[in-house]
């Protein structure tokens, strides 16, 4: 069934006018921020099909840019979002792209630090709803609707039963899961796992504690 509710047809609570290129919008910032652990110095936003044609009418730059500083679709800061971000520091640039996407609402991230950087790319698929479907360079799908755990680790045999024991010890159901990496051979992976219930921090650091583990993200 594709709708589990009415609020999946009526949309969210929203600021904006539109919930695919701004309620969704806004969840992609939100998203990738998560995924980048902080709050970040600069973000290059690349707006590609309906998104960078419609991006400034539609309030999609105030949106993700509202999403990258933690606010929720019906935060009424929204409408400042962009000022209050030149405000904190957070130097947010937008790119407006003619080359063609995969899907019409898709914005890529490049949020950068003094630590670091990380790349996202987002789809806004209607009804307020959006999946990631690519982080630093690995293809995913991940929708943010249940708690999910983003693993790093080496590509090697094993890698995934580990993680699958410690779950299940803990009595943790596995709702969704994916492996994704570069290319063969490539020696990294990435671990994509949603859950039906919050991963604890001891969860967490079991975990982070197993061989070949070189990463934990958690997005609840």
């Amino acid at each position: 069934m594709k709708y589990r509710s009415v609020f999946d047809i009526i949309g969210p609570v929203m600021i904006g006018p539109s919930s695919s290129h701004t309620a969704g919008a806004a969840r992609i910032g939100s998203a990738a921020r998560s995924l980048f652990g902080r709050k970040p110095q600069r973000v290059t936003i690349t707006l590609y099909g309906s998104f960078a044609k419609t991006y400034k009418g539609h309030g999609t730059d105030i949106a993700i840019a509202g999403g990258l500083l933690g606010f929720d679709t019906s935060d009424e800061r929204i409408v400042q979002s962009l000022e209050i971000a030149r405000e904190e520091g957070v130097e947010i640039t937008f790119i407006e792209s003619e080359e063609k996407s995969d899907h019409p609402n898709t914005a890529r991230l490049l949020l950068e630090d003094e630590e670091g950087r990380a790349e996202v790319v987002g789809i806004s698929i209607g009804g307020g709803k959006m999946e990631i479907v690519e982080l630093n360079g690995f293809e995913l799908r991940l929708s943010g609707s249940a708690p999910a755990l983003l693993i790093m680790h080496h590509d090697r045999y094993g890698a995934i039963a580990k993680v699958a024991t410690v779950l299940a010890e803990n009595k943790i159901n596995v709702g969704y899961m994916q492996v994704s990496r570069k290319e063969r051979g490539s020696h990294q992976a990435l671990m994509i796992i949603e859950t039906d219930q919050s991963v604890g921090e001891k969860v967490q650091r079991e975990i982070e504690h197993l061989e070949d583990i070189t990463s934990l993200t958690v997005l609840s």
